[in-house]
């Protein structure tokens, strides 16, 4: 075997140990994540209701970055005991406190 073949089974060895890290770190990073959103998810539970529930589930296909933020406002609330439950009542006038104004649509037929 030659110096340069020596030199690629090397360099193979050290790329074929820096790709078996990569996918160890990044099957750790996704098990970590499946671990909050399952946290979360136990969370709401708890806290909502299952009308509340799914109009959070909604919210979540329509606008995914909303939805984020009032998951995260909700569990803030109830870390810090100032709520017990909701339903689908509250959490409408909660997310209508939270995003302002409510949009209308509005048509107009030329």
């Amino acid at each position: 075997m030659s110096e340069l073949d020596e030199l690629r089974a090397k360099r193979l060895r050290q790329l074929q140990m820096a790709q078996q890290q990569a996918a160890g770190q990044q099957m750790q990073q996704n098990l970590q994540e499946q671990e909050l959103e399952s946290q979360i998810n136990n969370i709401l539970k708890q806290i909502l209701t299952v009308e509340a529930q799914s109009r959070l589930a909604n919210i979540r296909l329509a606008r995914p970055e909303f939805a984020r933020q009032v998951e995260i406002l909700l569990i803030q609330l109830y870390q810090s005991g100032r709520l017990k439950s909701l339903d689908d009542k509250q959490l409408l006038a909660l997310l209508t406190k939270i995003s302002g104004e409510k949009r209308e649509t509005k048509i107009q037929l030329k």
